[in-house]
């Protein structure tokens, strides 16, 4: 800090053209987490915690983020090899169909998915037909975090096998690997990272999924009510739930935002 302010002193006055816009923005970002923390500490702040329908949405975030996230990487990976490895006509569109999500306002996406899965809708009574029913259940929870958060495991796997240099491709093939082979045994150890990476995005970004959820599976307690759902209806029945469930949210947000960075570090390293 003594640095930075000495820098200023000899003669940088320009420089805060660039220091109050940040420190605007820096002050956007931060002040109302802290506003949030200090309202949350308590001596209640567990009692709200460990309240029973706090319990339970927690208990259903976290199996539903985390089914999410393993059907993401079961379809999610293979589908990155394909659009970072492979050359084929229409490459270009399907890339566009995996992005679309992130930029999709999540009532949208919810809404989608309510006219193509619903009862009433457009795959509907074929899924009907074969005794599925998916609005309005925990499944239905798993599909919309899917639907938001697949893409960014993505975007990640296919930047991870984008990256490896073709040359040991080429050199697996020339020793007699076949395709799997070479996914297993050296796209696999090298891509480990930004694999990594975008699964921890995706949990992420499914643990705080409420738009599409909504919309989709509704907001029934034990049953869809995820922990963003909870902070929704605490702020009617009562605010000190809403404020527990927003921290524990922030703190784990916290945590695998720096794990990411650490990976970032290492694979800079």
């Amino acid at each position: 800090m003594r640095r930075f302010i000495r820098w200023l002193s000899t003669g940088n006055k320009s420089a805060w053209i660039f220091i109050l816009p940040s420190l605007i923005l820096i002050a956007l970002f931060g002040l109302p987490l802290l506003a949030l923390l200090s309202r949350s500490a308590n001596r209640d702040f567990f009692s709200f915690a460990l309240a029973p329908n706090a319990i339970s949405a927690l208990r259903l975030s976290l199996l539903t983020s985390t089914l999410s996230v393993l059907l993401t990487i079961a379809a999610g990976m293979p589908l990155a090899y394909i659009l970072a490895r492979w050359k084929f006509r229409g490459k270009t569109y399907i890339e566009l169909l995996v992005d679309l999500p992130v930029v999709l306002p999540p009532s949208v996406a919810g809404l989608a998915l309510l006219i193509a899965f619903g009862r009433n809708g457009v795959f509907g009574p074929g899924l009907a037909a074969m005794g599925i029913s998916l609005p309005f259940t925990t499944a239905a929870v798993v599909v919309a975090q899917t639907f938001v958060s697949a893409p960014l495991f993505v975007r990640s796997a296919k930047t991870g096998f984008a990256e490896i240099d073709p040359q040991l491709e080429e050199a697996a093939f020339v020793e007699g690997a076949d395709e799997i082979q070479l996914f297993r045994f050296v796209m696999l150890p090298l891509a480990w990272r930004p694999l990594l990476t975008g699964a921890i995005l995706a949990w992420t970004r499914a643990l705080g999924e409420f738009g599409a959820t909504i919309l989709f599976a509704g907001n029934f307690e034990g049953k869809t009510q995820t922990m963003p759902l909870a902070i929704y209806l605490g702020l009617e029945r009562g605010l000190g739930v809403a404020l527990a469930l927003s921290v524990l949210l922030v703190a784990v947000s916290v945590v695998l935002l720096g794990v990411i960075r650490n990976l970032e570090k290492q694979n800079k390293g």
